[in-house]
């Protein structure tokens, strides 16, 4: 069966998770987020907090990460288990999938997917960031710059690319100039012609 895969790469503060539970909401097809994590440790054996560490970040010191069943996990391997993951929940239904790489991992995939990322200038993204978790700008800029460089690093390494080029997407949406609500719907409109396609 060809499913419609909605992937969202996001950067932090954009609003993008936000975007991809309305989404899903409103098409009534499944969200994958963090529950990837989940999903892949249990179908592993390594625990959770291994994938946690790992979530869309790269381990430099050590390519190889000890395990509590004193199994060596790589970089690699993590990445692996959860894109198998990826590739499962893709085959089983229409579905929307935020960040892990997924837009790159399914571009070949026999599914149609539709590729979008979510933006917006760095004041923004601060200032979002500063009113959602009541933090000082400075905290609030230092935690953006922190996890969009380890994004970027992540997407980097596993697929040669670069995270925030529009050559990676089909569609790119500025949250500074809508609101998520009209990114939803520009997607959803998008999503039913592709569907046909």
């Amino acid at each position: 069966m060809r499913n419609t895969v909605i992937t969202i790469a996001r950067a932090y503060g954009s609003g993008g998770r936000t975007i991809g539970k309305i989404l899903a909401k409103e098409m009534k097809i499944p969200y994958y987020d963090r529950n990837l994590i989940y999903m892949a440790s249990e179908q592993s054996g390594i625990n959770v907090e291994m994938f946690s560490e790992q979530d869309e970040h790269i381990h430099k010191n050590t390519d190889i990460i000890p395990s509590e069943k004193n199994r060596y996990v790589s970089n690699d391997n993590i990445f692996e288990y959860q894109s198998k993951i990826i590739f499962d929940v893709s085959n089983r239904s229409d579905c929307i999938i935020v960040g892990r790489c997924a837009n790159h991992l399914l571009q070949n995939s026999k599914h149609r997917v539709l590729r979008i990322f979510i933006y917006a200038p760095d004041d923004v993204c601060i200032e979002t960031i500063m009113k959602k978790f009541s933090v000082s700008r400075r905290e609030a800029e230092k935690t953006f710059r922190q996890i969009n460089k380890h994004r970027k690093e992540y997407f980097r390494y596993h697929t040669g690319r670069e995270w925030d080029s529009a050559e990676n997407y089909d569609m790119c949406f500025d949250t500074s100039k809508y609101t998520y609500e009209q990114v939803v719907s520009l997607i959803k409109n998008y999503a039913e012609i592709f569907s046909k396609v």
